[in-house]
């Protein structure tokens, strides 16, 4: 099914006077593929691939699968897992001396319970689960 999807984004994609280029199927295989939470994770995943990949290129290709219908990025920015979920790298965090942090979805979980319960919000209950959606400032570097 992935093939037959990634052959139709790939007709619309020249329809509308793409190039395809190895960085843009890189990029779309990627998408298709792994469950990405936002454009920073992609990046990260696409930039062990090919180090020369530049994040303004993982944009405008979400940007143009976002226009084409391929993708929405409504969808993409959802986690939901609970306190023994495994999966790795659900948590993608770039702080601003260029270290990266890739957090297991149980770390991920772990770090937003003790963030609640430092701050007063959590007084033993136990984290379902944990959803960001969607806004400009996920999308550009936030200070």
């Amino acid at each position: 099914m992935v093939d037959t999807q990634r052959e139709h984004i790939i007709r619309k994609l020249r329809e509308r006077g793409c190039r395809i280029t190895k960085q843009r199927l890189m990029l779309l295989d990627i998408i298709l593929e792994e469950e990405c939470a936002s454009c920073k994770e992609i990046f990260y995943k696409a930039s062990r691939k090919d180090k020369s990949i530049g994040t303004a290129t993982v944009y405008r290709m979400v940007n143009t699968l976002e226009e084409i219908g391929a993708i929405s990025r409504k969808n993409m920015y959802r986690i939901a897992c609970g306190r023994d979920c495994l999966v790795e790298n659900a948590c993608v965090i770039e702080l601003d001396d260029d270290t990266v942090l890739e957090l297991s979805a149980g770390q991920w979980n772990e770090v937003i319970r003790e963030g609640l319960r430092s701050c007063g919000y959590m007084n033993g209950q136990n984290i379902r689960s944990v959803a960001a959606y969607s806004c400009d400032c996920m999308e550009v570097n936030c200070k």
